[in-house]
């Protein structure tokens, strides 16, 4: 039986895509239909993390489905009531500060604007090496908008990276069912 449908969008965080792939899975063993969505960065750039078809090739594999990646594919998914959950992970500063300031320019911005649209909860599961610094702000302004919830954060390298943030991704499942019940895992800052 499928717990929820939860559209899973990848941005070019690619550091943690493998950590992503391990909660998308987790999520699909447990029951929920995944919709695998990636960025633009996310799923056409090769890095020494891996070539980004196989990073598509993956999701698929995953979810067994197409993974939508434009802005035309994932505008639909507010109106058409594709997604009970949207989760962003990874969410690099760059996507936090398009959400807290409205821009709207990638399928991933795209998916958030029109699943919020309808007032369904987003779960941001952030990595960002200026989550203490100009992402602070942008961190703070979603902390403060409805229906946007986190995944616990922690600094990641605090003496080389002071203002690096990332998400424990090992709580996507656990911050995901909280958030389907419209409630914030505490403490949020490890």
């Amino acid at each position: 039986m499928t717990k929820a449908t939860i559209g899973f969008a990848m941005c070019g965080s690619f550091c943690t895509f493998s950590k992503a792939f391990e909660q998308m899975s987790a999520l699909v063993n447990s029951g929920y239909d995944v919709i695998p969505i990636m960025s633009q960065n996310a799923c056409s750039t090769d890095t020494r993390f891996g070539a980004a078809a196989d990073m598509v090739k993956k999701a698929g594999e995953i979810t067994g489905k197409r993974v939508l990646s434009t802005v035309v594919d994932t505008e639909p998914i507010g109106p058409k009531n594709m997604c009970d959950l949207l989760i962003i992970a990874p969410c690099t500063g760059n996507t936090l500060a398009k959400l807290a300031l409205g821009v709207t320019d990638t399928s991933v911005t795209m998916a958030a604007k029109s699943h919020l649209r309808v007032l369904k909860p987003v779960l941001l599961c952030a990595a960002t090496n200026d989550a203490l610094g100009a992402s602070a702000q942008n961190i703070g302004r979603l902390l403060n908008t409805q229906n946007i919830f986190f995944v616990p954060l922690r600094q990641d390298e605090p003496v080389l990276k002071p203002r690096s943030l990332v998400a424990d991704f090992k709580r996507i499942p656990e911050c995901a069912a909280a958030a389907l019940e419209g409630r914030q895992v505490q403490p949020v800052f490890i």
